[in-house]
């Protein structure tokens, strides 16, 4: 049975850097479990790849603090790494004199978190994006489109050759605190560790209560969907085209992205997924679907009549295309039906509580001799660097 003082579960984005911050900073043995046999499978490899440069998040807020950082080093390790990636920009497009409102809002956030914005009127926006339609626009330059992927797989060649034992195909089954650290049954064997750190995303929540952690909250699902714009009318956008954000919902809306290999992509909306790895809208797993609706959190975050309404609008855009195409051209108006072909899906592992409110920043908790992501929400990737570091520090704290 293999022993490490550190046992990661979750090779993704998030797990890797930890491990990463772990062998820079100390002489622990570290090992990532990771039960897929290829990384970036899930959420670190399914999202838009953008960097998030912050300045849509509560100004203090780790959120923001690891947006701002994480966007700045995550352009210095592509910049070293070689990995693909773009510094596009963004527009933030208001439509409405409430939108053009909250633009201001979002200028005060983005200047307290040191965020080089700037709020642009209809003239300026044409020059920056012509297809694109609006009354004003947030303009933030600092807004980019890295190669995910890449970037994970850079993270794990890192970290190997620093000394990381890498598992792929090891699927955690239980977890059991031993009184001296932990044993970890998996599919390709068993493992001891002094001390564990629960990186599992989508099935964070399961592992962190076999060790009593995260009680009142659950992982909801919900999977969102991108088109690709086919490749001769991706001029229709040049950078990134969002939506003025609605600081009441978690979810930004359909937007537009080019991303680093030159494609553009839109999307993606927010529905239901009918289980935790649930990329097709046809595909149900049955008893985690069940979990969900069992969940009494979920029904109380349901009893939101303005929840309601989002969720019939995003089943509608998952199942109509029409109604997917009829969002986007609030944005691009001269996009048509015929731009749009089915492109990839992701699964937001979403907090939720007993309460029924939407976690909406990262939340961790410390267990017995155990530290559990549970929540690494948007923007994840955008944040991984600097929250991997942060949590490596409460880990060579308590080990």
């Amino acid at each position: 049975m293999a022993r490490y003082d550190v046992v990661v579960v979750g090779g993704g984005c998030v797990g890797c850097s930890v491990a990463k911050h772990l062998v820079e900073r100390s002489e622990l043995a570290v090992a990532i479990l990771e039960k897929e046999h290829h990384l970036a499978v899930h959420q670190s490899g399914r999202n838009s790849g953008v960097l998030h440069p912050g300045f849509n998040y509560p100004p203090g807020s780790l959120k923001a603090r690891f947006a701002t950082e994480g966007t700045q080093r995550m352009k210095a390790y592509a910049e070293e790494h070689d990995i693909p990636l773009e510094e596009f920009g963004v527009v933030v497009v208001a439509q409405t004199p409430a939108e053009q409102s909250r633009l201001e809002n979002l200028k005060v956030q983005a200047d307290e978190n040191g965020v080089k914005t700037e709020i642009i009127g209809e003239n300026r926006l044409q020059e920056l994006e012509p297809h694109a339609e609006g009354r004003a626009a947030l303009h933030a330059p600092g807004a980019a489109s890295i190669d995910s992927q890449q970037y994970v797989y850079s993270l794990a060649k890192e970290i190997r050759s620093a000394g990381v034992d890498l598992h792929l195909g090891h699927r955690v089954t239980a977890v059991t605190h031993t009184g001296k650290g932990h044993r970890i049954e998996t599919t390709g064997g068993s493992f001891e560790a002094d001390f564990l750190v629960n990186c599992a995303g989508l099935y964070a929540d399961r592992i962190a209560k076999q060790l009593g952690v995260g009680d009142g909250y659950q992982v909801v699902p919900f999977r969102g969907e991108y088109y690709e714009i086919v490749p001769d009318r991706a001029h229709l956008c040049q950078t990134m085209i969002y939506p003025t954000p609605d600081p009441d919902l978690p979810f930004l809306g359909v937007h537009f992205t080019r991303r680093s290999d030159g494609k553009v992509i839109v999307g993606p909306n927010a529905v239901l997924a009918f289980g935790r790895e649930a990329y097709r809208n046809t595909e149900v797993d049955l008893s985690e679907l069940a979990q969900t609706l069992g969940y009494r959190g979920f029904w109380r975050l349901m009893a939101d009549p303005k929840m309601v309404k989002v969720a019939w609008d995003e089943l509608n855009k998952s199942y109509r295309k029409g109604r997917f195409v009829s969002a986007a051209q609030g944005l691009v108006p001269s996009v048509e039906s015929d731009d749009f072909r089915r492109s990839y899906a992701g699964i937001r592992a979403q907090l939720v509580s007993a309460d029924g409110r939407l976690i909406k920043d990262p939340r961790f908790e410390a267990g017995p001799d155990s530290l559990h992501v549970l929540n690494a929400v948007s923007p994840g990737l955008t944040s991984s660097l600097p929250f991997g570091d942060h949590l490596a520090d409460q880990v060579i704290e308590a080990v």
